[in-house]
């Protein structure tokens, strides 16, 4: 088994996202960057720093992000000559050596299967 880390910072979004961040992450974020970042800050009706931001990268916790890292796995795979499973999409199979290799994923993790 193997995990990816940061798998989803590796896939590109296919479609615009916007995200609000507040509190002690856009704070980080604007003293990371504050000639970038400070020009973008708002303050909410209550009177709290906030900074809407549309990332490039797909974030975990989005559908949309798992979709993406989904399609770049598949792809990678597809280009290294798997073939994907018609009825489970995340599972790939390939012989390799006259053995068959097995790629089953979940998310971000991987289960590899080959004889040697």
């Amino acid at each position: 088994m193997t995990d990816f880390p940061g798998a989803f910072l590796h896939a590109d979004m296919d479609k615009d996202i916007h995200m609000l961040l507040e509190g002690t992450i856009m704070k980080l974020i604007v003293k990371l960057e504050p000639k970038l970042y400070r020009k973008y800050t708002w303050r909410n009706k209550n009177n709290k720093p906030i900074l809407y931001i549309k990332p490039r990268k797909a974030p975990i916790w989005q559908t949309a992000g798992s979709a993406a890292f989904w399609k770049l796995l598949s792809n990678t795979l597809k280009e290294w000559g798997l073939k994907i499973n018609e009825y489970d999409q995340c599972v790939a199979n390939k012989t390799i050596n006259g053995k068959q290799c097995t790629i089953i994923w979940r998310v971000d993790d991987l289960n590899i299967s080959h004889v040697d």
